[in-house]
């Protein structure tokens, strides 16, 4: 018998794999390959071959753009990238700022009055209009107003209130504020402190009762001795012969003869369409006060003298 020695492990032949061992290894990729498959279906662009291969790969950069609430709410843009390995670009912050608004002051001042030199025209008193140097030098000085859309309504009679106002502006008369003595005049009545300031001084009076009638449209002689009164026009020598001139004389009460013929002396007088014609009892009218006033005021040496086949002297 010989003694020989055991085979070499090494050099044996491998022992193929068995069943179960195949087994094992299908189960495990195939567990390997549900899950990959079930990652893919959820997010196809985790792995995109095409794109990878051509270089085409991009990453995702955040963008800080301002939003209404003042906040910075990242926006997600896209950005060719180079390398994966390369950082975010960071992007400053932006806020929303809330543009300051400069507004300016709406505060509507009053209209400036006309001022001697100012240009006036009113569309309603026409070139030939007998008072219209009258009422545009008046209106020029700041004496009279119109009305909305450049109308002076020369024709429209004026309540006695309107003229104590016009008075006061004229003469620079000081209004007086405060409580009206008058039982017609309401405590708010816009004229009280031209009405106070005409009988102040002396310029009108109320009537027995102590009533103003503040609404009552004034007759052309209460004009004329308002301003002969309030001017402290000296008295005509002799009214008799002053008077006669007009062709109504009779027609002048007799209250108010002495003023009228004083204020005929002082040129102060208009008279229209017929200069002879005074019709003191007619209610006067804006045109026919504002030549007055305007007369008054060249007596006082405050304007120019105009030249009219109107007004002025009848003599």
């Amino acid at each position: 018998m010989t003694n020989s020695l055991p085979p070499d492990p090494s050099s044996s032949d491998k022992t193929p794999l068995g069943f179960d061992d195949f087994i094992g290894i299908l189960v495990a990729f195939s567990a390997i390959g549900g899950i990959l498959w079930w990652s893919l279906s959820r997010n196809p662009e985790t792995l995109n071959l095409d794109r990878i291969l051509s270089g085409s790969e991009v990453n995702t950069i955040p963008l800080l753009v301002p939003s209404p609430n003042d906040e910075s709410i990242p926006v997600p843009t896209l950005a060719p990238s180079v390398s994966s390995s390369i950082a975010p670009v960071e992007v400053p912050q932006m806020r929303s700022q809330v543009p300051v608004v400069v507004v300016p002051n709406t505060t509507v001042a009053a209209s400036p009055t006309p001022r001697e030199g100012t240009a006036v025209t009113f569309i309603d008193v026409p070139p030939d209009y007998w008072a219209r140097p009258y009422i545009h030098a008046l209106a020029a000085s700041g004496v009279v107003n119109g009305y909305a859309g450049d109308y002076f309504r020369p024709n429209q009679t004026i309540t006695r209130a309107e003229f104590a106002a016009l008075l006061q502006d004229a003469f620079d008369n000081q209004s007086v504020p405060g409580i009206t003595k008058y039982q017609d005049i309401e405590s708010n009545f816009w004229g009280i402190p031209a009405i106070n300031s005409a009988t102040n001084t002396g310029f009108l009076q109320g009537y027995p009762g102590d009533v103003f009638r503040p609404t009552q449209e004034i007759p052309r002689v209460q004009v004329l001795v308002a301003i002969a009164s309030g001017l402290k026009l000296p008295a005509a020598a002799n009214s008799q012969s002053v008077l006669p001139s007009y062709g109504d004389a009779n027609e002048i009460p007799n209250y108010a003869k002495d003023k009228v013929a004083a204020a005929t002396n002082a040129g102060l007088i208009a008279n229209y369409p017929d200069r002879n014609i005074l019709a003191p009892n007619r209610n006067a009218t804006r045109a026919e006060v504002a030549a007055i006033i305007y007369q008054a005021m060249v007596q006082q040496g405050k304007l120019q003298p105009i030249e009219s086949p109107y007004v002025g002297n009848t003599k």
